[in-house]
């Protein structure tokens, strides 16, 4: 009774082992394909990095300093460049102001045939700016995003592998003790060593 209780728990170990080698080598496609996929939309944008003068803004250099110069090529590289570089010459751009916010005053004034249309050039100008701001942070953004999907893949990739390893171990060892359990004679006591 003890040896086959050991070999089916055993075997069963065994099959959750292929299964996580399985799950982990897919992971580890996912990673790759999407780490490629990602890097290779950014390259094909052609952007660098700012540096200099450009970052020199307290609200942008601890963020973008230390990719200065380089082309922007990965998903933390994107976040920061989104979220400390377009965004903060968004808001200097617009007080604040939402593209929503800007968008709404644009359309009203618009309206107004009384406007004055300097103004409503300017307002539709920064409309214009903050709508290209928006799009480009969220592609890079989504950049971001997937970037990280694949970080996670990769390290559920590695817990994968691991856990199979231990699984293998275990499983071969329960096989084993259910062998020296069978071939033991009713006198011989063997210890547990699973």
């Amino acid at each position: 009774m003890r040896s086959t209780l050991d070999k089916l728990i055993s075997r069963t170990g065994l099959v959750l082992a292929a299964v996580l080698v399985v799950a982990g080598g897919l992971l580890g496609w996912a990673s790759t394909f999407i780490n490629d996929n990602v890097t290779q939309q950014l390259r094909d944008q052609n952007i660098t990095m700012p540096a200099g003068e450009a970052i020199s803004a307290p609200a942008i250099k601890p963020y973008l300093e230390q990719y200065a110069g380089q082309p922007l090529e990965n998903g933390a590289q994107a976040k920061a460049y989104a979220d400390h570089y377009i965004l903060v010459h968004m808001n200097a751009a617009s007080q604040g102001k939402t593209y929503s916010q800007v968008s709404g005053e644009f359309m009203k004034l618009s309206a107004d045939p009384a406007a004055d249309k300097e103004q409503v050039a300017k307002l539709g100008e920064l409309r214009q700016t903050l709508f290209m701001g928006n799009t480009l942070r969220g592609m890079l953004l989504n950049a971001y995003a997937f970037g990280m999907m694949a970080e996670i893949a990769m390290i559920a990739m590695i817990v994968s592998f691991v856990g199979a390893a231990a699984l293998l171990v275990l499983g071969l060892l329960g096989l084993r003790h259910a062998e020296q359990v069978a071939t033991a004679s009713p006198s011989t006591k063997i210890p547990a060593t699973v």
